[in-house]
């Protein structure tokens, strides 16, 4: 039998669910409006009902096929010591939250941490 807590707790899972899409669509449209203005993805409109639009890699961005490539195999062969320096990073910002360094300039020094890339 549905209760009216499990009504609540599909309403904040769907109001979750909604607000995710709406900004990864809108994250989405952003990134192909960006790609459109600097050349490297074409946007093709379509009539119809209803109207579609499809985005293709451009001549220019195909140019980057091969640069991306080459940046997925670097990737794929240094992900190991990428991980570790993040991993030495983040024992060290932990060790310093423990002694209470917790200052502007310490995450200037230490750039993941408070949310910062």
């Amino acid at each position: 039998m549905t209760t009216d807590r499990d009504l609540l707790a599909d309403c904040r899972a769907r109001l979750a669910f909604d607000l995710l899409a709406h900004t990864w669509n809108a994250v989405v449209l952003w990134s192909l409006r960006r790609l459109t203005y600097n050349g490297l993805v074409t946007r093709v409109p379509y009539a119809g009902s209803p109207p579609r639009v499809e985005y293709e890699l451009s001549a220019l961005g195909r140019t980057l096929l091969d640069p991306i490539e080459a940046f997925g195999a670097w990737a794929y062969e240094h992900g190991d010591e990428v991980m570790a320096a993040q991993d030495r990073a983040d024992a060290h910002a932990d060790a310093d939250t423990r002694i209470g360094a917790d200052t502007d300039a310490d995450a200037h020094a230490h750039p993941g941490r408070h949310g910062a890339p």
